[in-house]
């Protein structure tokens, strides 16, 4: 006990976490007492205010961002502080504010990451991983493939979120056959921040991958008058959605290559192993049966109206409960849960309702779209395309599209762009947050392997962005056009 205190009395100062707490609070200091901002007008002459509370909620946002970056305390502690201050300075009431932290959206990604838990104990995550190391071989590049591909070919018909908690585990022992234990290595970076990449871009192509999609064509069909169908988004999404798994697998092994080009007889002893495990006990069969039954009633809410006024959080929640029912898991399971990525989720949804709720997410997209309303439709198109790139980097991309596409669509007459262009560039970008845990579920569940730190994914996301924006103005441009997509006015 004296010497770790003596260690902890010597050990050296940590200079750069505290320049960024520093940061993150002087920023917050500086935006919350400032004086009062102009107002923002859009093309219609409507003004929007932005109250003290407002610019709190900006303020509160600009502190968490620096410390998620750079965390410099553990990410769910952020999250809590995201709460505290809004509570402390009057911008939200504690009811709002720390009520956003149990949000349906937060209890599904818990209730995903339990079932990701129950890949695990009961079996499942080996008994799949190694069937995919014996159809793929030994090449780690193929092996980055075929993780990528099954991720993304999963989101076609379940959350996102889902998906990242089933293949985490899958990922964990194909990383345990590579490497000895889990200390970070280049394959395993590329792996875990590959498949959370690969799971939003896999998400984009249908209704089913998440909930953006549906709250965006909502708006589309009230504000345009005209419906997109299930299968008219798959058309134009499906070609970006699986060109960008393909860039992503090349980015990965571009940045992250592996140590190794091979983990020698990996395919042979992935055969021996699952052959070894026999046949399929009884409780894997029961966890499956729960487990796919959920997922089913989940895509079928799309198509059963029955099943459409059913909150799909409570569907997947029915899963964890009758696991613990059929005794598939217990107490020393429940308390096995990484809170500090529900925490992180949390601090998410309560910073992004802040940011609604309080006017500052429109305040900000209609001053920074309204500087785009003189400009040449391809810029303004990607101006929102940004817009949305950067907001569901820090909020809900359910909430990005919310305050960004109502606005775009009002303006867009005035340059004489279709709506159409619009809709589809904006789910893009939302559906690929790189830069922040906080972005995506998926973020923050592969962080949860300690593979890489979050400026690591910071940095890398950066690039990865840049080369979605390219990828996003290419559709635009070229491919949409010839696939029949009005990108004008007539």
């Amino acid at each position: 006990m004296v010497t770790e205190t003596l260690q902890a009395e010597t050990r050296p100062i940590d200079w750069k976490r505290i320049f960024f707490l520093g940061l993150g609070l002087g920023l917050f200091v500086l935006v919350y007492y400032s004086s009062a901002w102009p107002d923002a007008v859009d093309p219609n002459g409507e003004r929007f205010v932005l109250t003290t509370e407002a610019k709190g909620a900006i303020a509160v946002f600009l502190l968490a961002g620096i410390w998620w970056v750079f965390e410099v305390l553990p990410i769910g502690v952020t999250s809590l502080t995201i709460g505290v201050l809004q509570v402390m300075f009057m911008i939200r009431p504690a009811n709002k504010a720390f009520k956003d932290f149990m949000d349906p959206s937060v209890l599904f990604i818990f209730a995903s990451l339990v079932i990701g838990m129950v890949f695990t104990k009961t079996g499942l995550t080996r008994r799949i991983a190694y069937k995919m190391l014996s159809i793929v071989g030994e090449r780690t590049s193929m092996i980055y493939l075929g993780s990528f591909v099954v991720t993304a070919a999963l989101t076609h018909i379940m959350a996102h979120t889902a998906v990242a908690a089933t293949m985490y585990p899958l990922l964990l022992t194909i990383h345990a056959m590579y490497a000895d234990d889990r200390e970070p290595t280049r394959f395993g970076k590329g792996l875990f921040i590959g498949m959370a990449w690969v799971a939003g871009a896999g998400s984009i192509i249908t209704l089913l991958g998440a909930a953006r999609g549906a709250v965006a064509v909502g708006f589309f069909r009230d504000i345009v008058g005209r419906e997109v169908s299930f299968f008219g988004l798959t058309y134009y999404m499906a070609p970006v959605g699986w060109i960008m798994v393909f860039v992503l697998w090349a980015f990965i092994m571009l940045f992250f290559r592996p140590e190794k080009t091979r983990i020698e007889g990996i395919k042979e002893r992935s055969a021996f192993m699952l052959k070894e495990m026999g046949a399929l006990s009884r409780t894997e069969v029961v966890s499956a049966i729960i487990i796919f039954g959920c997922i089913f009633c989940l895509s079928m809410r799309a198509f059963i109206p029955a099943l459409s006024g059913v909150n799909k959080t409570a569907i997947i929640l029915v899963s964890t409960i009758l696991f613990f029912v059929l005794n598939i898991l217990d107490i020393k399971d429940l308390e096995a849960i990484p809170w500090n990525i529900i925490l992180l989720f949390g601090g998410a949804m309560s910073i992004g309702f802040c940011l609604w709720e309080t006017g500052a997410a429109q305040w900000m997209a209609v001053n920074w779209l309204t500087l785009f309303k003189e400009a040449h439709w391809f810029v303004f198109v990607m101006s929102i395309a940004f817009f949305v790139m950067v907001m569901t980097n820090f909020i809900m991309n359910v909430a990005a599209i919310a305050i960004s596409l109502p606005v775009a669509l009002v303006i867009a007459p005035y340059l004489g762009v279709a709506p159409e262009v619009i809709l589809f560039a904006s789910l893009i970008t939302a559906g690929m947050p790189f830069i922040l845990l906080v972005g995506a579920a998926p973020n923050a569940i592969a962080y949860d392997s300690g593979q890489f730190t979050t400026g690591e994914f910071f940095s890398y996301g950066l690039i990865a962005s840049l080369i979605l924006m390219v990828v996003t103005a290419l559709f635009v441009l070229v491919v949409w056009p010839m696939m029949g997509m009005p990108v004008l006015l007539p």
